[in-house]
């Protein structure tokens, strides 16, 4: 049975996609702007001994399945899967041309990674932190551009450079937070520094943040340090659970949720709540699901295997609903998710556009995850898959006061 047969068994022709395989077999437009290439007999294993997403990524990661053209557009036609009607003589033949590749389960590539420990332990946490995160700050740069910020930009007009909308974005969370000069801020989860730097030389603060990263603090430092703001910051490599400072009039939090797990979001909201002083506000900004009819979870899912070890995602109304319970009063909510689809689409940009450093630099396989990975993730904010969710609460003084005006306007910057 040729590669091309069962391609079109299960990709309707319509999708516009081409397909072409080792076997000489070829189907789709011949002038289709994106192609499957089927390059090695061990594809086919990969795809046979685990027929889904997983299957797919190990093929690419490997270099054994290429992707022809843009990896967005071909998600977006590919997305999603067609059901075919297989007659009772297709599936038999798809098994017994298939059942000797599925039984032979090659290696996956090396940068598939399944921690050991118990789920959401600091040790455990922290190889996770150290797998997606300390890959390289060289290639973090060429990715994510000068702001070194790996979250969700917010971008004032559609056109607007990426830069422009990683500083909008901290300026955003900041006037969210209320700072003001000599105000002491805690950033958990904190990156390479973005927000703490922003806050204290736009809005005076002093600011703490943490990040399970030591690629990520040695660079934050550094930061710090050349622009002469050591008396007013520092980034510490550290969980954010041994932060024993407290009292402070802000907390932000900007892609740690993701991370921390769902049933440790108690734990985690009373934790920032018990930092703050009475007003003293958070900002939570986390990458949800639309809802929670799907599990928090997904083991054999490309992205836990291969990028986010032990990430968690849910609904908007759970985290928000958790964290009212930690003390918090929900002031604020919104959804940002087209704004992470174009922050995605400009970090794909990028990666291409220095490729050849970034393979250097990290290696052939981590770049095909990233590639795809960006992609895969780009569609799953365009098609509403995945959401970006800012949450603000505040810790009420005595007698319910929160410290808001009537009618608090984070539109508009301070003069």
């Amino acid at each position: 049975m040729k590669l091309a047969e069962v391609f079109t068994m299960v990709v309707p022709e319509e999708r516009g996609v081409g397909f072409r395989a080792f076997d000489g077999s070829a189907a789709g437009p011949p002038d289709a702007s994106v192609l499957l290439d089927v390059r090695t007999p061990r594809a086919v294993e990969y795809l046979a001994s685990a027929p889904s997403q997983l299957g797919l990524a190990r093929a690419y990661v490997a270099g054994d399945l290429e992707i022809v053209g843009d990896p967005y557009e071909a998600m977006m036609r590919l997305y999603p899967p067609a059901k075919p009607r297989l007659t009772l003589a297709e599936k038999a033949r798809l098994l017994r041309s298939f059942l000797p590749a599925a039984l032979k389960r090659p290696t996956p590539p090396p940068q598939e990674r399944q921690l050991s420990g118990s789920r959401h332990s600091k040790g455990r946490d922290a190889d996770a932190i150290h797998h997606h995160y300390d890959v390289s700050n060289r290639f973090y740069r060429w990715v994510l551009g000068p702001s070194m910020a790996y979250t969700c930009a917010v971008f004032p007009t559609a056109d607007a450079s990426l830069e422009t909308a990683q500083e909008a974005k901290f300026d955003l969370v900041c006037r969210k937070l209320g700072l003001k000069p000599g105000m002491t801020l805690l950033d958990i989860g904190c990156g390479w520094g973005g927000m703490v730097l922003h806050a204290v030389k736009h809005y005076g603060v002093n600011a703490i943040g943490v990040t399970l990263s030591a690629h990520q603090a040695e660079w934050g430092q550094q930061a710090i340090e050349s622009q002469g703001l050591a008396g007013q910051a520092q980034i510490r490599f550290s969980d954010y659970r041994d932060v024993p400072e407290t009292d402070f009039d802000a907390v932000s939090s900007i892609g740690l949720t993701e991370h921390i797990g769902r049933e440790n979001y108690p734990s985690y909201f009373a934790f920032a709540f018990g930092k703050l002083k009475p007003e003293g506000r958070m900002l939570n900004h986390t990458i949800t699901r639309p809802n929670d009819a799907e599990p928090s979870h997904y083991g054999e899912s490309f992205i836990n295997r291969y990028v986010f070890p032990d990430g968690e995602l849910s609904g908007p109304g759970h985290i928000m609903s958790t964290m009212n319970t930690a003390g918090f009063e929900i002031r604020h909510e919104e959804n940002l998710r087209e704004h992470y689809s174009l922050t995605l689409k400009h970090w794909c940009q990028n990666l291409e556009d220095h490729w050849d450093e970034a393979v250097e630099e990290a290696g052939l396989g981590t770049a095909r995850v990233w590639r795809l990975y960006m992609a895969a993730s780009r569609m799953g904010f365009d098609l509403n898959t995945i959401q970006l969710h800012q949450t603000l609460g505040v810790k009420l003084a005595p007698r319910g006061v929160s410290g808001f005006p009537l009618r608090p306007d984070f539109g508009r910057s301070p003069a």
